[in-house]
């Protein structure tokens, strides 16, 4: 006889469906008892995430009682694999081109596993401590909430590939990283010229064009201010306004990604060898200063297709960035070691 466990009560599965309605798109939940809600087309993606965001904050569940959903239904969301194994995470898939959104628990062998998939950051769903952490204390004193930089980057990279449309270029998704890092409590940032220059992004509209055709952000028009020297947008991607703690932290992510995007030469190959140098400092391991990833993964978080994925470490690599590089033919892992010069100093000790 095949014994089997029993699930847990607490059910960590959650899908809503936006259906095309005369009037505009409606939001169909699979959990909820109402019937749809009407949405604004221009913000019907982040209403469907801001929901399964709830829905995640209400249904918690202890660590140790949380499964593999999807083995829970004989994994059916994903390709085949050696089977279970890891971590088990918030897993955010997009199914029929966004117009289904599935939220739920899984393993970290899954998740490698799910296309159009991303594990969801602890920071994006985690309750909100800026009321404590501003509760009238002196600034002075005070010391860095939840995970440091590196991780918040890591994270962030993930939840951007799958809240960011297919084929959103390396530009669009450094200025977006850029952007949900700096956003205040309202969902507004400003973006200084400096900043865009240093990304070698002052002089291109384009990014900035491609978040608004992907109904991400909103610039406010004209400029930020009488000088000119900044761009001031809206985010409506209202699953980061649950982002915790408190925007300092943030900023320093912020900061993080800008110097990691910026290693020797690397600049002077245009925003997806930045991106990509972002991408593999994200994923090294402080102590060790090496790295140890699925490639197709780096191509998703970084939008690019994996056939390119030679000609961009070429590109990386006469920067001075990598010490050195392996790619495992079968396997398609990639294995790397970053120079001490460009290894990532700080205090985070999430990395894997």
């Amino acid at each position: 006889m095949r014994l089997r466990t029993t699930c847990p009560a607490g059910r960590r599965t959650w899908t809503v469906e936006l259906r095309p309605q005369t009037g505009g798109p409606v939001l169909f939940c699979e959990q909820c008892p109402a019937g749809g809600r009407p949405l604004a087309a221009a913000s019907a993606r982040s209403a469907a995430l801001a929901h399964l965001a709830r829905h995640a904050r209400c249904d918690v569940l202890p660590v140790h009682m949380r499964t593999c959903q999807c083995h829970e239904r004989g994994c059916r969301w994903h390709s085949r694999h050696r089977g279970c194994a890891g971590s088990i995470r918030l897993l955010l898939a997009r199914e029929r081109r966004g117009r289904v959104w599935r939220l739920a628990d899984s393993c970290a062998a899954c998740a490698a596993a799910t296309d159009h998939a991303a594990v969801v950051p602890d920071t994006i769903l985690s309750a909100s401590v800026l009321a404590a952490c501003e509760s009238g204390r002196g600034r002075r004193g005070r010391l860095p909430r939840g995970p440091g930089e590196q991780t918040r980057v890591r994270e962030m990279l993930s939840y951007l590939a799958a809240a960011l449309p297919d084929g959103t270029e390396a530009s669009a998704r450094l200025l977006a990283l850029q952007c949900a890092l700096r956003m205040n409590a309202v969902a507004e940032v400003r973006i200084p010229a400096g900043l865009l220059r240093a990304l070698r992004l002052g002089n291109r509209t384009d990014p900035w064009r491609e978040l608004e055709q992907a109904r991400w952000l909103s610039r406010f028009p004209g400029p930020a201010d009488s000088g000119g020297t900044a761009v001031v947008a809206r985010l409506l991607d209202a699953g980061l306004l649950t982002q915790s703690p408190a925007r300092p932290d943030r900023r320093r992510a912020a900061d993080w990604a800008l110097r990691s995007a910026l290693p020797g030469r690397a600049a002077e190959g245009g925003p997806l060898p930045q991106l990509v140098a972002v991408w593999l400092t994200a994923y090294t391991s402080p102590e060790r200063g090496d790295g140890l990833m699925e490639s197709d993964r780096m191509a998703r978080d970084c939008g690019f297709d994996l056939s390119a994925l030679p000609d961009v470490l070429r590109q990386l690599d006469a920067t001075g960035l990598l010490k050195s590089l392996d790619v495992c033919p079968d396997s398609g892992d990639l294995r790397w070691k970053l120079a001490e010069q460009w290894l990532p100093r700080q205090g985070d000790h999430g990395a894997p």
